[in-house]
């Protein structure tokens, strides 16, 4: 493999991983959030609430389509990048645990952003937004 494509591999599994972190942390984010907006129902508030899923719904969807789309790059390159170095290392398991953990944070994520889906839905039945 040469220099440049092991860098380009390298750098897209790093964001491959921030990704798929920030898929669930952003759907964490506003589920907390969303709590709240639950105690205080002023129109105000609600505006600024659906301005702000708006915003972070973009960030999430980004983080998803990067995940589906650098993961082509990264499946194609297992075998020589990340596998070769696990085995080379002995950290076999540790790889393993690392995309078992990948696989629940991209799940979470993804249940939690149709859930907040639903949500945005009931909020604002009855509202034109957008």
């Amino acid at each position: 493999m040469s220099p440049g494509l092991a860098v380009f591999i390298l750098m897209n599994n790093y964001f491959h991983d921030v990704a798929t972190a920030m898929l669930l942390a952003s759907g964490l984010a506003m589920w907390a959030v969303i709590k709240n907006l639950d105690n205080n129902r002023e129109e105000k508030v609600v505006e600024y609430f659906i301005d702000m899923y708006r915003s972070v719904a973009r960030l999430a969807k980004f983080s998803l389509y990067w995940i589906l789309i650098g993961g082509i790059p990264r499946i194609l390159a297992f075998k020589d990048f990340e596998w070769a170095n696990a085995v080379g290392k002995k950290q076999v398991s540790g790889l393993i645990v690392k995309h078992v953990i990948a696989f629940v944070f991209v799940s979470g994520g993804v249940y939690l952003w149709l859930r907040l889906g639903r949500r945005i839905k009931e909020i604002t039945a009855g509202r034109r937004i957008g």
